[in-house]
């Protein structure tokens, strides 16, 4: 898949002080953007150690792209993905200073990209985490790249605990779409959560803040990542979203997403009519109301019966998964 986006190759001067890093990156499917990813993650200017990579389904890889002499590939089932569990483990493997997590569709802006994280990570004093700006693709419809704009602002910031009642829920946010983890930090925290069907990153990065760290958001640290998602697919998301968080509620208990939601709905209807896009209003409506929805029920996802839940979820095998564990602590429960 081709994209137009600019990539600025100019070499830049990194004091590296020889900490050392692994890109991970999950992919399902991956197709000629991921080829294109690690043409860049090679590229750059503060070279990884390692790109390691989970797979799901071997039956979609292409070994010609093993020809990459940091790349490490381990394959796995469908049925053997979490959101967190599968991270988790690719955290076991490695060994090096920082782990940057990214997604198979983020591609690198330039090559100054894992040494700005690094720094993010390095020169931020309890700082366990760093996240990259996300830019909005070649393709990216008009209201959405307002919503990047939005999320990834071009200032960058530093979260800690004292900025619960200010920053509410976005305290806590840090997207796996491009983050770098100090992982002595991570091992300290013990970790990403075993079992998520989404928002595995805010999980960790709650309690990571809950602990006294901080959570650095890099402006200069950008990679170009967007998505088109249908009124549909939001409210799918948004269901998981929600599930996530009734699953945790030592993390996401009394800060709630609601505020966050509604502000990005002003500010987006707002810049529409400043713009002179006001037809894009019923789209921003449908979009919203879509979200919303997935999330309210995704919040209360265990007064639903399996199957409207296997309706909403986008994640089915997540839940069939989750039903047999319950199973096999049951049979264990009456069998002592």
């Amino acid at each position: 898949m081709a994209h137009a986006e600019k990539y600025n190759r100019d070499s830049v001067t990194v004091d590296r002080q020889k900490k050392t890093v692994d890109v991970i990156i999950p992919t399902y499917r991956p197709d000629r953007e991921f080829e294109k990813l690690l043409h860049r993650l090679e590229e750059q200017e503060y070279r990884p150690d390692r790109i390691l990579v989970m797979n799901t389904g071997e039956q979609y890889w292409n070994r010609e792209w093993e020809k990459c002499p940091l790349l490490e590939v381990h394959h796995l089932e469908q049925k053997d993905f979490d959101h967190g569990g599968t991270r988790r483990r690719a955290a076991e493997l490695s060994d090096t200073d920082i782990m940057i997590f990214m997604t198979q569709d983020a591609l690198p802006a330039d090559r100054k990209l894992i040494g700005n994280l690094v720094r993010a990570v390095s020169e931020n004093p309890d700082a366990g985490a760093a996240y990259a700006r996300q830019l909005p693709k070649a393709d990216c419809r008009f209201l959405e790249r307002y919503t990047r704009s939005f999320n990834y602002p071009e200032q960058s910031s530093v979260k800690s605990q004292t900025d619960i009642d200010k920053c509410g829920i976005k305290t806590y946010f840090c997207s796996n779409v491009c983050a770098a983890y100090d992982r002595e930090v991570y091992q300290k925290m013990g970790g990403f959560t075993e079992r998520a069907i989404f928002n595995e990153d805010m999980i960790y990065a709650g309690t990571m803040v809950q602990n006294g760290y901080t959570v650095v958001y890099a402006a200069d640290a950008r990679v170009y990542h967007s998505h088109n998602y249908s009124g549909r697919q939001q409210f799918h998301r948004n269901f998981d979203l929600g599930v996530s968080q009734a699953e945790h509620p030592e993390i996401f208990e009394g800060v709630p997403s609601e505020g966050e939601g509604i502000r990005l709905v002003k500010r987006s209807l707002g810049y529409l009519v400043r713009t002179g896009h006001i037809w894009l209003i019923p789209q921003l409506v449908w979009q919203s109301g879509m979200k919303y929805a997935g999330y309210f029920l995704g919040k209360r996802y265990r007064k639903l019966p399996r199957k409207i839940i296997l309706a909403c979820t986008m994640s089915p095998y997540y839940w069939n998964r989750k039903e047999l564990q319950e199973k096999a602590f049951d049979d264990r429960k009456q069998s002592t």
